[in-house]
């Protein structure tokens, strides 16, 4: 008997060194062999009322920053803002509609993804409970979805059940107030809702409050609870968006969609607190032109951040101070394409994709990892009204072959 293990370790060893120097990424550096897929599947959201067809699906290559379409999914409206849960077997829209079901309501969209061709199959569908939801995201359970409902003024919380089907939803907070802006802010409008990195609070920028509102997350009942303190105050007038955290866990940042600004917040872990370091212009000083921010992200390495202008087109870009939250001005990059709505960044930080909603394209930067400035690369992709980009890993590590392949040893 222990000449037979030792038989098979041997063999196990030999085995394992021999697949070791046939594939790269653990031949030559033992670093390589991180979590980190070569490849991603790419689901774009869109306005169904400018021709699109629905959510369209790529393949990205993260070394070479290409895209090829390989799916596309029909029969939903308005599909504009996508999530995936942490196990990304399912995706979820909303429908930015303001009616469904004969109530003054959007909806929400639930669909299981096949990894292999990126195409979605259908679940169900649950209302939204307020009009024109635009913003969905998924706690780091999976086991709930949260919506922001912009012409509604409200925020919902639907339950994620068995197969990906969602159920009616478990909480509606309705938001009330108003700001100094008579066009823009007579009323509430909730424009995204972000859970913190421990899936304890929940941030919903609310560009009607001008109020980073703040609330107490309960994963077990599926609430939304007050906070104390209930809500981060910005600059009358400001209109918030968006909302990020750095990945350091110390920091958040806020894009404000009237006045074109970005704030940096300290952020405090044990009560959600935000409390403002800076505020900085996304638009370049002396600019004179009609604007509004859209969309906010960080850098993987923390080094940089991003934010989008409509109008003047462009991505702007800031040196991040991992110490003191603090912002350096870097440049602005144009987006080739009009309206830049929302961009991504793919998990890896080499590329930043734009989507341009009213030129109908995609358009691909690489970023300086030093400089964290924007190059363009020359690929653009034509897609109808594109609204939201979300990456999700199709790949696997080399490690994961050799666990197989060790295991059948």
């Amino acid at each position: 008997m222990k000449r037979t293990r030792t038989r098979r370790n041997f063999l196990k060893t030999t085995a394992l060194g021999a697949l070791a120097f046939s594939l790269p990424s653990l031949s030559r550096n033992a670093d390589a062999a991180t979590d980190q897929p070569n490849e991603y599947d790419v689901f774009v959201g869109t306005y169904t009322t400018g021709g699109s067809e629905g959510i369209y699906a790529y393949r990205f290559d993260a070394t070479s920053g290409e895209l090829k379409a390989i799916n596309k999914t029909g029969g939903v409206s308005n599909p504009s803002y996508l999530a995936v849960d942490p196990q990304q077997r399912y995706l979820f829209a909303v429908n930015e509609i303001s009616k469904f079901d004969g109530q003054s309501s959007g909806a929400v969209s639930a669909f299981s993804i096949d990894a292999k061709t990126g195409g979605l199959t259908f679940i169900n569908q649950q209302p939204s409970m307020g009009a024109s939801p635009c913003y969905v995201s998924v706690d780091k359970t999976g086991k709930w979805a949260l919506v922001a409902n912009y012409t509604g003024g409200s925020v919902s919380v639907l339950p994620i059940g068995e197969g990906g089907k969602l159920g009616a939803p478990t909480d509606t907070v309705q938001h009330h107030g108003s700001s100094v802006n008579p066009q823009r802010q007579r009323e509430p409008h909730t424009h995204s809702i972000l859970l913190d990195p421990a899936n304890r609070f929940a941030y919903v920028p609310d560009l009607g409050l001008d109020k980073v509102v703040i609330y107490r997350f309960d994963s077990t009942e599926g609430k939304l609870k007050p906070n104390d303190p209930p809500f981060a105050q910005v600059k009358p007038g400001a209109g918030p968006r968006h909302f990020t955290f750095h990945p350091n866990g110390k920091f958040a940042f806020l894009i404000q969609e009237i006045n074109s600004t970005l704030t940096s917040f300290a952020y405090e872990e044990s009560n959600g607190s935000l409390k403002e370091i800076q505020t900085v212009s996304a638009l370049p000083e002396g600019y004179k032109g009609n604007s509004n921010c859209a969309d906010v992200h960080v850098s993987p390495n923390g080094k940089f951040l991003y934010g989008s202008n409509r109008g003047h087109n462009s991505i702007v870009i800031f040196a991040i101070d991992e110490k003191s939250g603090k912002l350096t001005y870097v440049g602005h990059e144009p987006t080739q394409g009009k309206t830049p709505r929302n961009f991504a960044i793919d998990p890896t930080g080499t590329f930043l994709l734009a989507a341009n909603q009213d030129t109908n394209n995609i358009v691909t930067f690489r970023i300086d990892p030093q400089s964290g400035k924007l190059s363009p690369t020359g690929q653009i992709i034509k897609v109808s009204m594109p609204v939201c980009i979300k990456f999700m890993p199709i790949s696997k590590v080399t490690l994961s072959y050799v666990s197989r392949y060790e295991a059948q040893l």
